[in-house]
C-alpha cells in the first residue's frame, strides 16, 4: 500500500476530541431543533426561488441537524473525496517510516483545526459533502445544532427568527449549485483540473497541507491553495472570484427573502459581522489558518459588486452571471464591478 500524507482516522479522534471540549455538545437533541430546521428549510427554498428565480433541478430540499462530530466526519470524508487523486497517483511510491510520521503529525494538525471549525459552524451546504459519494442528489442543507444553541443564548435571539434567516443563507447556496444547470459541473470542474495537474510527493504534500494549518499560507489561502503549485493558484483566481460572488449574493438574498418575516436581521447581521472580526490571539491564527478572514472578505466584496452591478443595469444585468460560465466575474472584476459591466455591455468586438 502506498504511502498517504493524512493519517484520516487520527485526523478525526483529534478532531472529535477537540469539538466535545466546546459547551451544548448535546444541545441537537433537545428542544425542536429539527422540526423547526425542516419547516424553516422548505419555507426557505420558497422564498428564495421567488427573490432569485432560481429553482433547484434536484428536488426538495432536506434539513440535517448534526452534531459537531458527525460534522467533522463529513468533511473529513468530503476532503478524503477531493484529494483521492493526489492520493492514488501516490499509491506506487514507497512508505517509510519518515512519511508514516509526517502523515501522522498533519492528521494532530489538521484534527485540532477541524475541531475547532466544528464549534464555530453554524450551517453548510457543500458539493462535497452528501450521504453517499454515489449519489446524484444535492439536497442535504446541514445545521451545527450545538453551536446554533450556543449563539442564540449567548445573544439572545429569538431562536425561530434567527433559524429562518439563517436557512435562507444556506438554501440559497444550495439553489445556486441545482438551479444553475452548469455550475455544479463548472465548479467541481475547476476544482477536477486543479487536481489532476498537481504531482506533489507525499513529504511535500504533506508540507503544504502542514502549512495550511498552522496559518503560515497567503491570507486568501484554502485548503485547495494550501497543495497548489504557483502556476495552479493562478486558476484559484477563478474560484476566488466565483465564492465571492456566491457569498455575497447569499448574504443579499438573505436580507431580501426575509423582508416581513425575518424581524431582527439587522441584529443578526450586527452579531455575525462582529463574531467574525473579533477573535484575537489563538482564534485569530486558526481564523487565518482556514482561509476565514478571506471568506469575510468574500462577503463584503460580493456584496458590493452585486449592488454596483444593479445600480448600473438593475436584475437584468447582473442575472447574466447565471447565463453560462463565460459570464461568471474574475477577482479583478469583483474589485472593480465596471470591468464586468462594460464586459457584459459593450457589443462583442
Amino acid at each position: 500500500m502506498g504511502p498517504t500524507a493524512v493519517d484520516w482516522a487520527l485526523a478525526e479522534r483529534v478532531a472529535v476530541k477537540v469539538a466535545q471540549r466546546a459547551p451544548f455538545a448535546d444541545a441537537h437533541l433537545h428542544g425542536n431543533l429539527i422540526e423547526e430546521f425542516t419547516e424553516h428549510t422548505a419555507l426557505a427554498e420558497g422564498l428564495v426561488a421567488a427573490t432569485t428565480g432560481l429553482t433547484s433541478d434536484q428536488g426538495s430540499a432536506r434539513a440535517r441537524v448534526v452534531d459537531r462530530s458527525d460534522w467533522i466526519r463529513a468533511n473529513l470524508a468530503s476532503l478524503q473525496r477531493l484529494l483521492r487523486p493526489l492520493f492514488e497517483r501516490m499509491g506506487d511510491q514507497p512508505e517509510t517510516a519518515w512519511t508514516k510520521v509526517t502523515a501522522q503529525v498533519t492528521a494532530v494538525e489538521m484534527g485540532a483545526v477541524l475541531g475547532w471549525m466544528s464549534t464555530r459552524v453554524l450551517g453548510q451546504y457543500d458539493l462535497l459533502v452528501i450521504e453517499d459519494e454515489q449519489a446524484e442528489d444535492q439536497d442535504l442543507v446541514y445545521y451545527v445544532g450545538p453551536n446554533i444553541v450556543a449563539l442564540e443564548r449567548r445573544s439572545a435571539f429569538p431562536s425561530s427568527d434567527f433559524r429562518l434567516w439563517l436557512a435562507l443563507h444556506e438554501v440559497t447556496h444550495r439553489a445556486q449549485f441545482t438551479g444553475v444547470p452548469w455550475m455544479r459541473s463548472h465548479y467541481l470542474g475547476l476544482v477536477e483540473t486543479l487536481l489532476d495537474q498537481a504531482e506533489p510527493e507525499p513529504q511535500q504534500l504533506a508540507d503544504r497541507l502542514r502549512s495550511f494549518t498552522k496559518g503560515k499560507s497567503d491570507n486568501n489561502d484554502s485548503m485547495l491553495s494550501a497543495i497548489a503549485t504557483p502556476e495552479q493558484k493562478l486558476a484559484l483566481d477563478g474560484i476566488a472570484g466565483l465564492m465571492s460572488l456566491l457569498e455575497g449574493h447569499g448574504d443579499v438574498t438573505m436580507d431580501r427573502a426575509g423582508i416581513g418575516l425575518v424581524e431582527h436581521a439587522d441584529r443578526y447581521a450586527k452579531v455575525m459581522r462582529h463574531r467574525r472580526q473579533s477573535a484575537t490571539g489563538l482564534t485569530r491564527l486558526i481564523q487565518k489558518a482556514i482561509g476565514l478572514e478571506a471568506k469575510l472578505a468574500q462577503y463584503i466584496q460580493g456584496e458590493a459588486f452585486i449592488a454596483a452591478v444593479e445600480t448600473a443595469g438593475g436584475a437584468d444585468l447582473f442575472n447574466q452571471v447565471w447565463e453560462k460560465p463565460a459570464h461568471l466575474p474574475s477577482s479583478a472584476e469583483i474589485q472593480d464591478p465596471q470591468l464586468w459591466v462594460t464586459r457584459m455591455t459593450e457589443p462583442a468586438a
